[in-house]
Order: C-alpha cells, then structure tokens, then sequence
C-alpha cells in the first residue's frame, strides 16, 4: 500500500491562503472601526442638532418672553393723556403737548411707513398717524448726532413708525404715540425697545390697521 504524502503546511497555496485570510480579518477589522466611526458621528450629529433646535427654542421663547413683557409692563417715566379730540379740522391746532400726542389734527395723515423725515412736518398731520398707530420719534438741535441716527435707522426698518425734528421741543429725544410720551436718554435707552413694542399698533390705536401711506409724504 502507498504510504500517504506529507502535508508541508509551508507550501506557496498555504502561504497566499494564510495572507488572504489575513486580509479578510483586516478589511473587517476596518470596516467595524468605520461603522463604530460613523454611528459615533451620527450620535454626536443628531446630539448636536438636538441640543441646538432646545437652543434655538429657548431663545424664541425667551424672546417672546420678553416682548410678553416689554407690553404689558409699563414704560418707566412715560406720561399719559385720555379723552383725546379726533376731529378733522384744516387750521392750525395748539396742542397742550409737545410734541402733541393726539387731539385734533388734518383729516391727511403723514406719511409713517418707516419714513424719516429731515425737516420739521406739520403736526396737524403727525398727529393723525398717531390715530392710525404709528410711533413717532422727534428730536431737537442738542440730540447727539449718533443718536438721531440711531433712532433713524430704527424707524426706517418698522412700518407704522416715523421721525422728524422738533425744533422747540423741551427734551433732545422725545417718543410719542397716541396718548403716550416717553423723553429718553438715548438710542440705546431700553424704553426705546419698550416704546416701539409696546405702541406699534398697540392697543392704545384709536384706529388699528388704518394705512400709514397714501398720505402726506414731505
């Protein structure tokens, strides 16, 4: 009987099986370190997106918060008439305030989507976009340059609001609405913000919705 021949475990085939097999366990090898890598990723991607969309909702909620409370919280300093006239008349008025806060006044309102006026306008005319619920913001020759400015920039990016000066005004920086005046330090002065929220259209608008163009523009 043939005797049976003897394995060489150190043949050329077992050598390039044993390389292969080394490879496979590699390539494994790596693909596990991948999909450990991108599932880590993936983790840490939607942790992030999570914490920034709980990020984002809080500052909307503490933005709307604070509006929340900018309306409802009286302005510091700010003076307040009632029973106001609201006649349509064509002559000069002689306000008891000034600058005016409602009364009567032309039946042509001033122009007060976000218009910023470089010249004094006639108050008869203010007076009505006050009706209609604008803001408006006056100033004498002692406001500071960066200041008007300010407050310009300010009223030209809200609607229903305008800005003029008023030479013979007591105060620098003076903010009206209807039946409602504030005098503030400056454009940065918090009750600005507060002012603008608040009677922007606020309840205090004898005329909500009404157009604030169309009218007198200069």
């Amino acid at each position: 009987m043939a005797s049976a021949k003897n394995k060489n475990p150190n043949t050329p085939a077992t050598a390039r099986r044993a390389k292969l097999d080394e490879a496979r366990r590699k390539e494994r090898a790596r693909e596990r370190r991948v999909r450990a890598i991108t599932i880590s990723a993936s983790v840490a991607v939607v942790a992030a997106l999570v914490a920034g969309g709980a990020y984002l909702m809080s500052v909307a909620d503490d933005k709307d918060k604070a509006e929340e409370q900018a309306k409802t919280s009286p302005v510091t300093g700010e003076r307040t008439w009632d029973k106001l006239k609201q006649n349509h008349v064509s002559e000069k008025v002689d306000y008891p305030m000034n600058p005016p806060v409602g009364g009567d006044h032309n039946q042509v309102w001033m122009n007060c989507d976000a218009d910023v006026y470089t010249a004094e306008i006639p108050k008869e005319n203010a007076v009505h976009s006050l009706e209609h619920g604008a803001v408006w913001v006056t100033y004498n020759d002692k406001a500071k340059d960066a200041d008007v400015k300010a407050l310009g920039n300010r009223v030209s990016s809200t609607p229903y609001s305008l800005m003029s000066p008023v030479a013979d005004q007591k105060d620098p920086l003076i903010l009206s609405a209807w039946g409602k005046q504030v005098t503030v330090k400056s454009a940065t002065d918090p009750r600005v913000a507060q002012f603008f929220t608040k009677y922007v259209q606020g309840p205090q608008t004898p005329e909500p919705g009404a157009a604030c163009s169309g009218g007198l523009d200069k």
